[in-house]
């Protein structure tokens, strides 16, 4: 069973930054995919960015030029860089992780951090 581990949220004014970390119990090396995804209240959960094994990224167009993801397999951590949050950046994010093994897909979660953008 993998386990994801997310750290980083806060309260941020907007304008501000923040870099969410998600941490892997196993090699980070060994997933196909990498995503954040995140919810705000009453809403459903949504996908943010993704970076693969291979290195390409993509991302949400409502984050497009303000947030990057990025993976550091010697350390099994994938990262968000957020810059200049709005108050609708305000969620709880989500790391996910995706691993092809014979054939079949496995999905795992964190268990989230909260990101507040309020003045």
């Amino acid at each position: 069973q993998v386990q994801l581990v997310e750290s980083g949220g806060g309260l941020v004014q907007p304008g501000g930054s923040l870099r969410l970390s998600c941490a892997a119990s196993t090699s980070i090396f060994s997933m196909n995919t990498m995503c954040w995804y995140r919810q705000a209240p009453g809403t459903q959960r949504e996908f943010v960015a993704l970076i693969t094994s291979g290195g390409s990224t993509n991302s949400a167009d409502s984050v497009k030029g303000r947030f990057t993801i990025s993976r550091d397999n010697a350390k099994d951590t994938v990262y968000l860089q957020m810059n200049s949050l709005k108050p609708e950046d305000t969620a709880v994010y989500y790391c996910n992780a995706i691993q092809f093994v014979a054939g079949r897909s496995y999905a795992y979660w964190g268990q989230g951090t909260q990101v507040t953008v309020s003045s």
